[in-house]
Order: structure tokens, then C-alpha cells, then sequence
């Protein structure tokens, strides 16, 4: 019981932590400009004001930067969930030759720090669109793809779990009953993995909703597919930083992801005990 108390206060200490950023972002949002730049803040006894969000709401391009997101965003939730699905299984399932290798490959892929890849990146992504214009630079595909890149390898390795807990009787018992390969994915295996989907999609459209440094380095002069978190950077001026639209700009940004997370909450807990079991 005691042990059990401990467990308790240390998770909660540790979600007041976690949670106290959020906190201060969404009062900031509220509060007058001369109090966000007082020396001595009240977090309780200040008037309350929506002058913050209402600055938000006149940047130029606001609802085409929220559908760029929102495009780029379910783009890569889709299709990590999709590959990642069909990968794990290929590496699951089947004995190939080079398997270990890609396996190593993957858990490689996310030691390197994105920072690091950024510029190759960049002249990656030159040169592929002056093959495929979609997916070059100043277009949203650009973005997917490497936002796919980063989300792959990390979905690979979680759903790898989910797959291999998969009794192989099944898929026995699936054959006997005259069911193929492609059936038995995607009718059988395919919803036993779910929560690990869930996951998967969680952690993919964090990424690339809240994402600022590709955004910024590969959509250069085409403002009409920048995306939301390019909406808040016109409040950093030399002559200042609006702190009080960027927090309401920011509060406005987390709202989707907690929307995201309250409807997949319950898939999700078990998907990442799932991914940790496995």
C-alpha cells in the first residue's frame, strides 16, 4: 500500500510537470499585454481578455494555413498506419534475406537527430521535384514525405509487437477455411492490431501537426501551402514579440491534438502497453 501511495504522488508530480507548461501557455492566452510583461504576475487576480485570439484571427491566410495542416497531417496518419501495417507484418511473417539488416536500419534511423538531416533533406527534395513536381520543395507532398520518413521506422518497431502476438494457428485456421494471405490480413489481422494503430496515428499526427523546422525550410516562397505553425511566426517582429498571440496562437494549435487524443484515448492506452509488452 505504501509502495502504492509513492507510485501515486511521483505520477502526479510528474503530470503536474508536464501539464504546468500547458497551463502557463493557456493563461498567458487570456491575459492583457501589460501583464504578460509584468515582473510580478498574478495568475489569479488579472481581467481576462480575448484581444489575444482575436489578433490571431486577422493573420492573412489563416483558414488555408489550418487546411494545409490538417492535409499534411491526415496525409501522414494515413499512410504511416497503412506502411507500417504492411511492413510489420512482411517483417513479422516472412524469413527474407537483408530482414535483420533492415531491422538495424530502422532502429539507426531514429538515432539521428532531425536537425542533422535537415539540409540534406533539403537538396533531397530539390532533386526529387524536378522529377515528381508534387513532392518537391514549396509543395505539401514534400512535407508528407518526410514526415513519413521520420514516422516509419518508430511505427515499424510498435506494431511489430502487435503483429508477432498474433497466434500462427490463426492464420492456420484461416487457410483451412478457405481464406488467402490478403484475406486473412486484412479481415483478421488487421483489426487485432488496431490499438497499435491507434498509437501509431497518435504519435504521426503530433509530429506533423506541431511541426515548424520543415515546415519553414521546405515551403520557402509559396505562402499559400505554408502551414499553421507558420501562422504564429508574423507575431515575432523585430520590434517585439506579440507574447499574448503567440500563446493564444499556440492554445489554438493544441486544441485539434487534445480533440485527437480524447477520441482515440481509450485505443491508445492499450496500444502502447501492446507496443511495450511486445
Amino acid at each position: 500500500m505504501k509502495r502504492r501511495t509513492i507510485a501515486n504522488t511521483a505520477a502526479l508530480l510528474i503530470a503536474a510537470v508536464v501539464a504546468f507548461p500547458l497551463y502557463w501557455m493557456a493563461l498567458s492566452a487570456i491575459k492583457p499585454e501589460a501583464e504578460i510583461q509584468s515582473t510580478e504576475p498574478r495568475p489569479w487576480t488579472f481581467a481576462p481578455t480575448l484581444d489575444n485570439f482575436r489578433r490571431v484571427f486577422t493573420v492573412d491566410g489563416l483558414g488555408g494555413y489550418f487546411v494545409n495542416s490538417l492535409l499534411v497531417a491526415g496525409a501522414v496518419v494515413l499512410l504511416s498506419m497503412l506502411l507500417s501495417f504492411l511492413a510489420a507484418v512482411a517483417l513479422t511473417r516472412f524469413r527474407f534475406k537483408g530482414r535483420t539488416v533492415l531491422l538495424v536500419m530502422l532502429l539507426i534511423a531514429q538515432m539521428v537527430p532531425i536537425e542533422a538531416l535537415t539540409i540534406p533533406l533539403f537538396f533531397l527534395m530539390r532533386s526529387v521535384g524536378s522529377v515528381a513536381p508534387a513532392f518537391g520543395l514549396n509543395e505539401l507532398g514534400s512535407l508528407v514525405l518526410v514526415h513519413l520518413a521520420f514516422s516509419l521506422p518508430l511505427a515499424i518497431w510498435m506494431l511489430r509487437g502487435f503483429v508477432a502476438a498474433v497466434p500462427e494457428e490463426l492464420a492456420e485456421a484461416a487457410t483451412l477455411d478457405g481464406a488467402g494471405r490478403a484475406r486473412f490480413v486484412w479481415q483478421v489481422l488487421f483489426p487485432l492490431v488496431a490499438p497499435g494503430l491507434v498509437a501509431v496515428s497518435v504519435l504521426s499526427f503530433i509530429h506533423a501537426w506541431n511541426d515548424f523546422l520543415f515546415a519553414k525550410t521546405f515551403i520557402i516562397s509559396a505562402t499559400e501551402n505554408q502551414t499553421l505553425p507558420m501562422a504564429i511566426l508574423v507575431f515575432f517582429t523585430p520590434e517585439g514579440n506579440d507574447w499574448g498571440a503567440i500563446m493564444a496562437g499556440s492554445t489554438l494549435m493544441t486544441i485539434p491534438v487534445l480533440i485527437f487524443f480524447v477520441l482515440v484515448q481509450r485505443h491508445l492506452i492499450s496500444g502502447l502497453a501492446g507496443a511495450v509488452k511486445g
